[in-house]
């Protein structure tokens, strides 16, 4: 199943983080964002939950 960000949500209590990311990355998040309508941030976040879960979840 392709990766799909998570609609934006209310402001959560948040930390901060300083990522040094290739550009390569940085621009292949950026195009995603766009076609999403969603910012850098949220795709991130999107995608360090989703990795989080599918790592947690029990094999079939």
């Amino acid at each position: 199943m392709p990766f799909v960000p998570e609609p934006t949500k209310h402001k959560v209590k948040a930390g901060y983080k300083t990522l040094y990311l290739p550009q390569s990355l940085i621009d292949a998040v950026d195009d995603l964002a766009r076609e999403h309508g969603t910012s850098f941030n949220n795709v991130v976040v999107s995608m360090i939950r989703h990795c989080l879960e599918e790592s947690t979840q029990e094999p079939d």
